[in-house]
């Protein structure tokens, strides 16, 4: 067994690695520029909305009140009209990009930090590179790629976007694991 103390360093570089290589992903590679679609009359539509006074939150449309109020006649005929969608509105402004980036480093941090706890529970000190390597990078996998699943489940976003996140979750998993191989103790 290893302490998570003990993988302190490649929790810290692992974390750096993938923040590089996601900036790289998502501004070189073309595989996520067309993950959202511009809306029609987009310029009507946030006009309706601002008029509305929508605030920043998650939205269901058409939205039951309750489960008993989700199977009734009318909310079934607002679900045959349309549309039916979901929904995030932002606060005004550009978006926070240095916010969110320090959100994602910490996001990778977590995620380190989780690989160091479950890959030192399950390997001892002087372990083989390649076991490392497999460990780690399983749970780094699933925990960058898998979890993007649950937004095509539950939340109507492509499958083919998911699987470009998983795609990336892989390439994240991969140098993860192969920080926390070469930084063994």
């Amino acid at each position: 067994m290893v302490s998570v103390t003990a993988l302190w360093l490649p929790i810290l570089l692992s974390a750096v690695v993938v923040f590089i290589v996601s900036s790289i992903l998502h501004m070189v590679l073309p595989h996520h520029r067309n993950d959202y679609a511009k809306l029609p009359n987009e310029d009507n539509l946030r006009d309706a909305i601002r008029n509305a006074g929508v605030a920043p939150g998650n939205y269901a449309f058409p939205c039951p009140q309750g489960p008993k109020d989700m199977g009734s006649p009318e909310m079934m005929e607002k679900y045959n009209q349309g549309p039916v969608g979901i929904m995030a509105v932002m606060k005004n402004g550009p978006p926070a990009m240095g916010k969110s980036l320090a959100q994602w480093f910490v996001f990778s941090l977590i995620i380190s930090v989780f690989v160091a706890y479950v890959t030192g529970l399950a390997l001892g000190p002087g372990s083989d590179y390649r076991l490392v390597f497999r460990v780690a990078g399983t749970i780094a996998i699933l925990g960058y790629g898998a979890t993007w699943a649950t937004d095509s489940i539950w939340k109507g976003v492509a499958w083919s976007t998911t699987m470009k996140h998983l795609f990336d979750g892989v390439i994240y998993g991969l140098f993860t694991a192969g920080v926390f191989g070469w930084l063994w103790p």
